[in-house]
């Protein structure tokens, strides 16, 4: 009878994390599937969350940071709380080799840049992380609701999932979002994208 009650505990674990995935975009056909997927994306993540690159060009960072902290004006007030967050930005998207501009489209409409936002379903801070990924890659103290822990976390996923959709950056976003097969969120990011972080032709494929 133990034995019983012990299988049937692991029948609902199984299914409880196949719930708790949907959270951050993986689309689940089976517990099988489940598991190898958060496998990988766990193992993604336990090499690179702990890097961090700073920038490369100074001239052109400072280019950036004085152009991104005009446009940041209405989301964040304070003139060195910008530039703070958006070192931040510019680091974590460089590490994880997407568009900075593109980061702060996602943080947008995630959090509206509140580094204390949680979501109905748990997911933490800027970028809206779900908090079972710090015990995944054995890094459960780390604080998502710091800037650059979250920034980093959240940079890292969506690059993840752009790899896991070969860049096609819509897929990508709904699996950051857990909508895939939808483009509601992916084309609520763009428009963040273009409207207000970027001039210009957006630089992926899988863009509407």
């Amino acid at each position: 009878m133990n034995v019983c009650r012990a299988k049937r505990r692991r029948c609902v674990a199984l299914l409880l994390g196949a719930l708790i995935l949907a959270a951050p975009g993986l689309a689940l056909t089976s517990g099988d599937k489940a598991a190898s997927e958060r496998a990988a994306l766990a193992a993604y993540l336990k090499d690179a969350v702990p890097r961090a690159d700073n920038f490369q060009d100074r001239f052109d960072a400072e280019v950036w940071l004085l152009d991104m902290s005009g446009r940041l004006k209405p989301f964040i007030k304070d003139p060195a709380a910008r530039l703070t967050f958006l070192r931040g930005v510019h680091r974590e998207a460089a590490a994880a080799d997407l568009p900075p501009e593109l980061v702060l489209a996602l943080i947008q409409i995630e959090s509206r840049f509140d580094q204390y936002a949680i979501s109905r379903v748990g997911a933490q801070g800027l970028m809206q992380v779900m908090p079972f990924w710090k015990n995944e890659i054995g890094r459960p103290d780390d604080n998502l609701t710091n800037m650059d822990t979250n920034l980093r976390y959240g940079c890292q996923i969506l690059q993840y999932y752009l790899q896991r959709e070969k860049g096609h950056l819509s897929r990508a976003l709904a699996r950051y979002n857990g909508s895939l097969g939808k483009t509601w969120y992916p084309d609520l990011v763009f428009r963040a994208w273009r409207g207000r972080w970027y001039d210009g032709p957006l630089p992926y494929h899988g863009i509407h």
